[in-house]
């Protein structure tokens, strides 16, 4: 199948939507598939304001339009609601070009940490622009019953995956970890306002605190904290040993849908400590665990948890499994809609 994903979240981003998107295309190619990106990166763009490491790209759909007929997709997946997925889904309504799309941020309640803007209004905007979707791919069940709430029923689950050879619970330690106070509570994602990482830091557990990523509250929050650890981005071993060598994973989050790096703490064998909302509340069960609307009783209980019990429950979550998922959403689409222009070659949009 010929699968063209549009995307405002690409790289150089490192977040849980481009590494979901990169694994999944890779799965994708490697099981013959066929796909191609449109993303920021091929067409002039800005930093998106307050989030400068996503570009909002300057393309309508016009632009969109001549590399969709470029590569005559079989199946096309708007992954993001930014200007790119703006224009590829008036591009797919006005050529009767079913679609695909995906909820992966708790939209409304992030703009609202941002922005003196109303949950509600931001909804509105949420269910205009998947309404028309005749797939809405969602990361947990929770999910699919809150969009149901919103008149969006369409959904199919598409879960997460973890590679497993990278996170693993037999990795060593990170060396930054030497002669650290135990035990080492660990948050890895970005540094940002709507991470409500302050909530972590503000615990009051013995031990060592430390904080992997990058973002724009970085500074603030280093000046604010020194007793904390800040190692700044990892990335593959480096990353996956701050995973295996810690005591808890802390997931501050209220706003993700899902929480990536939750599974990647759980491979790793780190017990998980979370707020019961959407995201840990469908992922973390049995003893893998612990769940609070204290955050300090919750990192407690965590670190009373069995590592293997944590690493059984990440084994769980696999990328082929995911890729399966994702692909079955894009059944519904028969191969004879893809649409071709031959006045337009196949080396405008680059796979």
């Amino acid at each position: 199948m010929r699968i063209l994903i549009v995307s405002d979240a690409w790289e150089p981003q490192v977040n849980g939507v481009v590494r979901t998107l990169q694994a999944t295309i890779a799965e994708l190619r490697n099981a013959g598939h066929e796909v191609a990106v449109i993303s920021p990166d091929l067409f002039r763009s800005i930093p998106c304001p307050s989030y400068p490491e996503i570009r909002l790209a300057f393309a309508g759909r016009r632009a969109v339009g001549q590399r969709i007929r470029a590569f005559a997709p079989q199946a096309i997946h708007i992954s993001t609601e930014g200007p790119l997925g703006m224009a590829a889904r008036r591009w797919c309504i006005a050529n009767r070009f079913p679609f695909t799309t995906a909820y992966h941020t708790r939209f409304p309640e992030y703009v609202a940490a941002r922005l003196p803007v109303s949950p509600a209004f931001v909804w509105r905007f949420i269910r205009w622009f998947h309404r028309p979707a005749r797939h809405i791919m969602v990361a947990t069940r929770s999910l699919s019953r809150e969009l149901a709430d919103q008149g969006l029923a369409q959904t199919m689950l598409w879960e997460r995956g973890v590679d497993h050879a990278l996170f693993r619970p037999d990795r060593a330690p990170h060396p930054a970890y030497d002669g650290l106070a135990r035990p080492i509570q660990l948050y890895v994602g970005r540094v940002a306002v709507e991470k409500n990482i302050e909530a972590f830091l503000d615990t009051v557990q013995p031990g060592t605190k430390v904080v992997v990523g990058d973002g724009p509250a970085l500074a603030e929050l280093q000046a604010r904290y020194p007793d904390t650890i800040f190692l700044g981005k990892q990335a593959g071993e480096a990353l996956a040993a701050t995973y295996s060598g810690a005591d808890v994973f802390v997931f501050p989050s209220k706003t993700d849908t899902f929480g990536l790096v939750i599974i990647e703490a759980l491979s790793a064998g780190t017990p998980v400590a979370a707020y019961p909302v959407q995201g840990p509340g469908d992922i973390v069960t049995g003893g893998a665990g612990a769940l609070d609307t204290d955050l300090d009783r919750a990192i407690a209980a965590a670190l009373c948890c069995d590592r293997a019990d944590a690493a059984a429950l990440g084994a769980r979550y696999n990328w082929p499994a995911c890729t399966a998922q994702f692909a079955k959403a894009l059944t519904f689409i028969p191969a004879d809609t893809a649409p071709r222009d031959a006045a337009l070659g196949t080396t405008i949009l680059s796979a």
